[in-house]
């Protein structure tokens, strides 16, 4: 082309279909276009894929971007964000913009995407009722999410899957709401569906199905919904993910053929010339695709097209879904329903919670559905593809008779296998990236190629393929993921540097080991401090700006912005003193409610931001800690001093518990119980340490959790005395505290340790349990500051009591 003018390519749509399109024009053809793109949203092109991660946490904003401003600028793109196009005149070529402006062409892309799909229903209107599509969308999720209260999720698809989990692991009661029985019925058979569906009512998701919702209650903000059948639901806040339609407003209106999608031939050529669509918003062969694969192979086909290239004709698409963010491995290909012409190859193993089904057509295998074990999702997909036909080695291989060395398996791909199914990258493309560029992590192959980097599905098989290629110079350890984004560190590196090094800061730790960004981020900096606040009790100093807000402000916001407050009642015990404190309070500052809480403890629900220092002091009562990553309560029987079957004094035991281990940071939150004999009336047998009583002394238990993740404590060990009881628990308390994660329950940290490893330590070692006890007195002894003095010393009213941070309350 030098020597001639550039041709004008205009793309309407920023997201992953178009912008794909166009890094496959610009790696074919750098100076062939002057190419602006056109992008409703005030944010370059990100991966819309992602935005689940983003909702639950594990991603920001900016972690999603694919192609940042630089992008654009590096390659000499126009970009117009914030902006809408509203018709596009095919005679003059000229695109219209909201702004009254316009923008002229010689070949046009429309990749407007979709638009989420809105029941029809009384009340869908309301406050409180959102799709989830894009990045606002997100953000009023998550917004929802910091005030609490119930969710409906409306739609048991892959989408609503997401948003439910999200919202979820954000601390929201959710229901997923779906008309069918079957969850992914458009993905899945009745029998993965049914795993699937357990396997997410573990993991606290509520399920409504087989109901169709009739209309959302409540006047101005949502309420709740009723259904069909007459029954109700309360709901704070209801997520619509029944769907997406194509979003072909503009076509239509410009005379572009419309069906369901923009209609395209096999060049994704629309009926207007020099017109092309690809992504959500298109129609080819009768099809509108919703999983992005199919859209980049769209895309790859629509750029040799403009290029000039010869390229095959699209033909379409071998759909797959793989469920990317509830930690339930499932994958479909191709066909998955049972049908008479269809023979089935299937193993279901209830225990493992694993499924493998191929189905074959002709001996040839045209579809596949794996749960639980999805190693060879590549595999099966490669199958599909290609018709194989089913044989023996293949049946052994999927069936697991025999074990395939991830190693051999990627040597026997082909070089122009797909490994990338979403940015068409293949085997070859990385191979010769890896050799050419001297490429030695899955992040380095990733920013090369492209592979990984939108649903993050073939990330396993670019390490194999890496390793393959690198053989003995492959290092497993390379490019790991870090306790954030923040660095590549993980905890016992982090740990470990801190002791080497004498850090003694936040900051300090930051710049030594060189934060990629300087001022962290709210999961590593209350990471740091816990560690830094263990490793030195008696020389840190605790940055409180740099905990989580609940424990900032020593309460608990909730949904209304309100606070509770919870004073510490040792064992569930208190005095008519005490509760006349209590009343007068709630009396005083319109306290909306005083509850009894789980713990054996009253609640004062509603107190007001302004008012948190004045209850305090007013109370005159330690705090419970209902908010802190430190020992919530110890829940206690009545014991022997008045039960009939009580065998020791779990009130006494109780309170002595919780005197001595009160206001201890610990890595998380941590609950206690004792129980005077083994009718468990205080529930030890879900806490984190439960104790139980017998003629003959005390059981100790670990490991309990009675959340979201319910687990049921390990018998620890047997003591005959309290003085014995007291100095293993505080050894185990210390032994978590210095080895387990931040955040890591004590549930999740004895299985990843193992019990017999705590035991041989804490337990069996007297020494080892000596040295422990010596340190947890240690930083027991910082803790002693009467609670008045904590809690009315002017730095932390000031710091404490003043702004409420926009952060997430965990």
């Amino acid at each position: 082309m030098a020597g001639t003018e550039k041709q004008r390519l205009v793309l309407i749509g920023n997201g992953m279909a178009g912008v794909g399109t166009l890094e496959q024009i610009i790696k074919l053809a750098p100076s062939r276009f002057d190419i602006t793109v056109i992008g409703k949203e005030p944010y370059p092109n990100y991966n819309r894929i992602q935005l689940s991660y983003v909702l639950e946490g594990s991603k920001t904003i900016d972690d999603i971007v694919l192609n940042g401003y630089d992008w654009y600028r590096d390659n000499g793109i126009t970009l117009h964000t914030g902006k809408e196009a509203v018709r596009i005149d095919t005679e003059t070529k000229r695109v219209q913009l909201d702004d009254e402006s316009e923008i002229e062409y010689d070949s046009l892309i429309v990749a407007t995407g979709s638009v989420p799909f809105i029941l029809p229903v009384p009340g869908a209107d309301k406050d409180g009722v959102i799709g989830f599509r894009d990045i606002a969308d997100c953000e009023k999720m998550l917004a929802a999410a910091e005030l609490g209260g119930k969710a409906a999720v409306i739609g048991g698809g892959l989408l609503g899957l997401e948003a439910a989990k999200g919202l979820s692991k954000l601390g929201m009661d959710v229901t997923v709401v779906h008309i069918f029985d079957e969850l992914m019925e458009r993905q899945l058979d009745p029998t993965a569906s049914l795993m699937l569906k357990n396997e997410l009512a573990e993991q606290g998701l509520k399920f409504a199905t087989g109901k169709q919702t009739a209309e959302i209650l409540g006047d101005e903000k949502v309420t709740g919904l009723r259904f069909s059948d007459g029954s109700e639901l309360e709901a704070d806040f209801v997520v619509m993910a029944v769907g997406i339609r194509p979003n072909t407003v503009l076509a239509k209106t410009s005379g572009i053929e419309v069906n369901r999608g923009i209609v395209v031939n096999d060049f994704m050529a629309s009926s207007a010339p020099d017109v092309y669509s690809v992504g959500e918003c298109t129609e080819h062969r009768g099809i509108c695709y919703g999983l992005v694969a199919p859209l980049f192979e769209q895309g790859m086909v629509l750029a040799k097209t403009l290029c000039g290239v010869e390229t095959a004709p699209y033909t379409g698409s071998v759909l797959s879904t793989k469920l990317k963010i509830s930690g339930v491995d499932v994958f479909s290909a191709g066909e998955f329903m049972d049908q008479p012409d269809l023979s089935v190859v299937k193993m279901q193993d209830d225990w493992k919670r694993t499924y493998k089904k191929v189905l074959l057509r002709d001996n040839r295998i045209v579809g596949g559905v794996l749960f639980g074990d999805v190693t060879e999702a590549p595999k099966v997909q490669q199958w599909i593809r290609a018709g194989a036909e089913m044989t023996e080695d293949i049946y052994a291989r999927l069936m697991g008779t025999v074990t395939t060395d991830p190693g051999s398996a990627v040597a026997e791909m082909a070089d122009d296998e797909i490994v990338c199914g979403c940015k068409g990258v293949t085997k070859g493309q990385i191979v010769g990236a890896i050799r050419e560029n001297g490429l030695t992590t899955v992040d380095q192959v990733k920013k090369c190629t492209g592979a990984s980097s939108s649903c993050g599905g073939c990330r396993p098989v670019v390490e194999q393929i890496l390793q393959h290629v690198l053989g003995d110079a492959f290092d497993s350890s390379a490019g790991k993921t870090g306790i954030c984004e923040c660095t590549p560190l993980s905890r016992d590196e982090i740990v470990a540097a801190i002791r080497d090094k004498g850090l003694t800061t936040i900051k300090e730790v930051m710049n030594v080991l060189e934060w990629s960004n300087p001022e962290g981020c709210s999961s590593c900096r209350p990471a740091l401090n816990y560690y830094l606040g263990m490793l030195a009790p008696a020389e840190y100093r605790d940055e409180r700006e740099s905990r989580f807000v609940n424990e900032r402000y020593h309460a608990n916001i909730q949904k209304d912005g309100t606070f509770t407050v919870v004073p510490r009642m040792y064992g569930g015990v208190t005095t008519p003193e005490d509760l006349k404190k209590i009343a007068d309070v709630a009396v005083k500052y319109d306290v909306k409610m005083v509850k009894v809480t789980g713990g054996q403890r009253l609640d004062l629900i509603g107190v007001k931001k302004e008012d948190l220092p004045q209850v305090w002091e007013e109370l005159d009562m330690p705090s419970g800690y209902a908010y802190a990553k430190a020992l919530r309560t110890v829940k206690t029987c009545v014991g022997n001093r008045f039960c009939r079957f009580g065998t020791q004094d779990s009130i006494g035991l109780g309170i002595d518990l919780e005197k001595k281990f009160e206001r201890l940071d610990m890595p998380a939150k941590l609950k206690m119980a004792v129980n005077g004999c083994p009718r468990n009336c205080a529930e030890s047998s879900t806490k984190d340490v439960g104790i139980v009583g017998n003629d003959g002394g005390w059981e100790i238990y670990v490991g309990g959790n009675g959340g979201i993740k319910a687990r049921l404590a390990d018998l620890f060990c047997k003591v005959k005395t309290t003085e014995e009881l007291m100095e293993i628990t505080g050894a185990f308390l210390q032994y978590y505290r210095e080895n387990a994660k931040y955040l890591e329950r004590t549930s999740d940290f004895v299985e990843r340790v193992g019990l017999a490893s705590i035991h041989q330590v804490v337990v069996e070692n007297a020494e080892t349990r000596k040295e422990l006890n010596a340190r947890i007195e240690l930083a027991l002894s910082r803790t002693r500051e009467p609670w008045s003095a904590v809690v009315n010393d002017k730095e932390t009213k000031e710091k404490l009591f003043i702004g409420l941070e926009a952060e997430a309350v965990r």
